[in-house]
């Protein structure tokens, strides 16, 4: 293939300035890619990518001119070029020299009118739509229709198409010659992704401009039948429950397929190819080709055979067409689901069981049954109920949740010696009513054989608690009841004892194998004990069985009154003023016995003393309560006993003086008490008084202690004295200090004392009598100069060696060592020892005969230093 064999030339005439010139080219025995279209001149024409030549500028042409074009292939990087001939316009109409399809459907725009303007077109006019058959193979691009107006038969039009598919996204789908208006498609079209396209098709001069009104050109894509249907599920779950008679619906099964659901292509069919059990036929459901509806065919599911059916469904298109059609698979799983077909059954025909008498809530049998039904379900779940042989509701079968057993329980107390042994009926049902048809067999009822036991009961007091009544004031020894206990153990032959148990007051005493109650007290109704005239004792009854049972009874004895208590005053302590406004106070009177061993009382003041009567006088104001008042107009401040004597009114009455504490004081206007030192020595008892005494006299004896304790500490700390050593013992004696110097960088001391101690402690200053045992004696000495204070020195060195001369020339210093204690001792310091025995003087012309009077200690010393020579 030669470039020049690959363009056909066509002459382009020139109308006018900016003119649209066409060239049409064609390609020989080549594929056609995308083109790239370049001018040789580019200052006077272009071309756009469809090929169209326009005028770049105004062009006059005198004569036949050339345009070179060149044709870029962009896939694979080929080119051409050619060359073409453009001529000035001529005055014949235009002729263009064009290849057309003489096949190819026309679609002609409505005609216009002379002036242009559209013509009134009737509504139903309209294009029929194109149909392109979709996935087709081409080649493209493959012409599909022609576009015409009537106005390019006097000058040259230009065709253009817009919408979805052209110049909008997706857009290179379909493309127009501009010149004979051929409308193709470039590519394969996809109905299930676009089902129709919507173009205007457009038609203009050559100076662009509009010589018809857009048409409307619809596009559909005809459908293939390229696409096998899809169930929207791969597995289908669906239950049916058990013995459903033929035609109950089971499940829907459903597809989907892309293509035109109106045509053959999405027309789908459902069939069942294969069923697994094949029981208990290979034909148990049907399908509905259409619907895909599911239900059954054949009787006899029974879960308890089959519990599941597996189902493979196909789906095919083109009406199931099995030649031409697509299909497609998917699983249906049909679960059986349980009904109560199966009623429970005992395991066996008789159960047995024992219980110990007067026991509760044990677990006595347990009833055993077998149901075929699924476990865990209202169908399986059984149910017992006692349709015998318990009269007396003492027995319950409550079912074990997790065993479907059927538990026997007693729920009442048996009592061995009234029956002996029970025989039950259970019946076993479901929590739900079996299936229509279903009747409960033999095997659905069982008998429950239970054994009674018999145990040692506990004797037991007939009645409990047990009533007597009784008058206060019975006498020790007297017998007031016999309070026995009763045996429940018939067919044991055991003995039965009483003992006490509780008796809060202990008035009472019982026989222990007769159980006779007698008294070995007074009983008093006013006892504490007694609440409301009743007293309670408990008592105990036990057996000699094995092991040994007790009993408890109640003995409530309920004491009548009798006069044995005489009324009391009260208040016992009242307030009245010593002025006789006001000078009166109510009293009443307290009687433990009861009506009418009590009020109306009597009340009377006593003869004795006699200024009591003088004093006061006493007015029964009602049977209870009495007036008291002063007689006298006034009487002196004070607290007084007043005895009256009260009297009740019992069978034999009783009566009593007891005495009233009146305290007398002076009042303010509304009629109150103000003699305070009264008021507190009224309200003192004679307890209060003794513990206020006592707490004094314990402090004084703690302060006493404490005050002896600070003075015999005091003695020891003065009894501490230097030790003495024995009379010949003329060892050194060292003074412990309780404070030593810090050394020399201790800042605070007082130079003073080291230069001047004599000036320390002066002998004036110290009491007459008191001396230390090692000091001079008080007699009169010998006169020696006082020591100069020298003036502070520079140096504590300097200071130390002056006392050191000062001191062996000082001839009333001891002539023994002694440990002086300074404030500041100093580090490293250089002074020599201040030892009188180390001194350069040797101390002979010094007088030591006062170490005489010093003691026995210093009599070594004395002999030593003092006396002659020899």
């Amino acid at each position: 293939m030669k470039k020049k064999s690959l363009f056909t030339h066509h002459d382009l005439i020139y109308r006018s300035a900016f003119e649209v010139f066409s060239l049409n080219m064609d390609f020989a025995n080549c594929g056609r890619g995308q083109l790239k279209f370049e001018s040789g001149s580019t200052s006077d024409f272009r071309i756009d990518a469809s090929g169209v030549v326009y005028a770049a500028r105004d062009l006059e042409l005198t004569g036949p001119a050339s345009l070179t074009v060149q044709v870029n292939d962009i896939a694979t990087k080929r080119q051409w070029t050619t060359q073409v001939k453009v001529s000035p316009q001529s005055r014949q109409p235009p002729h263009i020299h064009r290849r057309l399809s003489q096949d190819l459907t026309e679609i002609m725009f409505p005609s216009r009118n002379a002036d242009s303007q559209l013509k009134r077109m009737k509504r139903d006019w309209v294009i029929p739509p194109i149909n392109v058959a979709e996935n087709s193979r081409g080649p493209f691009p493959q012409e599909l229709v022609r576009i015409r107006s009537d106005h390019d038969k006097n000058r040259s039009l230009r065709y253009s198409v817009t919408g979805p598919g052209a110049d909008q996204p997706p857009t290179g789908i379909f493309i127009i010659d501009p010149i004979s208006g051929e409308l193709s498609v470039n590519k394969p079209l996809d109905r299930e992704h676009i089902p129709n396209f919507h173009l205007r098709a457009h038609a203009v001069d050559l100076n662009g401009n509009q010589v018809e009104n857009p048409i409307d050109i619809i596009i559909n894509v005809i459908d293939m039948n390229d696409n096998r249907p899809e169930f929207t599920h791969q597995i289908w779950n669906g239950s049916v429950p058990e013995g459903s008679k033929p035609g109950t619906f089971v499940m829907t099964v459903t597809s989907v397929d892309k293509d035109d659901p109106k045509t053959f292509n999405g027309m789908l069919r459902y069939k069942i190819l294969s069923q697994n059990p094949e029981s208990p036929s290979s034909n148990m459901f049907t399908i509905n080709n259409k619907t895909g509806g599911i239900i059954t065919v054949a009787a006899g599911l029974d879960r308890e055979k089959v519990s599941q059916y597996t189902l493979i469904i196909q789906a095919t298109d083109m009406e199931g067409n099995p030649m031409y059609g697509l299909s497609n698979t998917a699983t249906a799983v049909i679960k059986v689901t349980d009904i109560n077909d199966n009623p429970p059954e005992f395991t066996a025909e008789t159960f047995f069981g024992s219980v110990p008498e007067n026991r509760v809530n044990v677990i006595v049998a347990n009833l055993t049954v077998t149901d075929k039904d699924q476990p865990n379900t209202l169908a399986w779940n059984a149910v017992y109920k006692i349709t015998g042989g318990d009269p007396t509701g003492s027995f319950s079968v409550p079912t074990d949740p997790t065993t479907n057993e059927g538990l026997v329980t007693v729920v009442k107390p048996i009592d061995y010696e009234t029956s002996r042994t029970y025989v039950l009926t259970v019946e076993a049902r479901n929590e739900v009513p079996l299936a229509r048809g279903i009747h409960s067999p033999r095997q659905s009822t069982a008998t429950v054989s239970i054994q009674v036991i018999d145990v040692n009961e506990s004797p037991y007091f007939q009645p409990d608690p047990k009533l007597i009544k009784l008058e206060e004031g019975m006498l020790p020894e007297s017998t007031l009841t016999t309070f026995t206990a009763q045996d429940p153990d018939r067919f044991m032959q055991q003995s039965i004892r009483y003992s006490k148990l509780a008796d809060p007051a202990n008035w009472l005493r019982i026989d222990p194998n007769t159980g006779r109650i007698t008294t070995v007290a007074v009983l008093d109704r006013e006892s504490p004990f007694v609440k409301n005239s009743l007293y309670n004792a408990t008592f105990m009854a036990s057996d000699n069985g094995e092991p040994p049972a007790t009993g408890t009874g109640t003995l409530q004895i309920y004491l009548l009154d009798i006069n044995d208590n005489a009324p009391k005053v009260f208040p016992q302590e009242a307030e009245i003023c010593e002025k006789p406004e006001p000078n009166a106070v109510n009293i009443t009177a307290v009687d433990g016995d009861l009506n009418p061993n009590a009020g109306p009382f009597a009340f009377e003041l006593a003869h004795r003393p006699t200024d009591v009567r003088r004093n006061w006088t006493i007015t029964r104001i009602s049977g209870d309560y009495a007036q008291l008042r002063l007689k006298i107009g006034y009487l002196e401040s004070g607290i007084y006993d007043l005895p009256i004597i009260i009297t009740d009114s019992g069978n034999l009455p009783m009566s009593n003086t007891s005495y009233l504490r009146i305290k007398v004081c002076q009042c303010d206007p509304h009629g109150d008490c103000t003699d305070q030192q009264h008021i507190m020595a009224a309200g003192l008892g004679t307890g209060a008084i003794i513990s206020i005494l006592l707490c004094i006299i314990i402090l004084l004896i703690l302060v006493l202690m404490f005050v002896v304790w600070m003075k015999r500490r005091d003695k020891e700390r003065q009894a501490k004295q230097l030790l003495i050593d024995p009379e010949d013992d003329v060892r050194d004696n060292i003074l412990k200090y309780d404070e030593e110097g810090g050394g020399e960088e201790d800042q605070d001391y007082d130079l003073s004392q080291l230069q001047q101690p004599d000036t320390l402690e002066h002998d004036t200053i110290k009491p007459v009598g008191i001396r230390r045992m090692d000091e001079r004696p008080l007699h009169p000495e010998p006169q020696y100069p006082m020591r100069s204070a020298a003036p502070h020195p520079g140096d504590i060195g300097d200071f130390i060696n002056e006392g050191l001369k000062a001191a062996d020339n000082d001839p009333t210093a001891p002539p023994y060592d002694s440990l002086l204690v300074f404030d500041y001792e100093g580090s490293g310091s250089t002074a020599g020892s201040l030892s009188s025995l180390n001194s350069s003087s040797s101390g002979g012309d010094q007088d030591y005969d006062y170490l005489n009077d010093w003691g026995p200690r210093f009599r070594k010393l004395a002999d030593m230093y003092g006396g002659s020579d020899d």
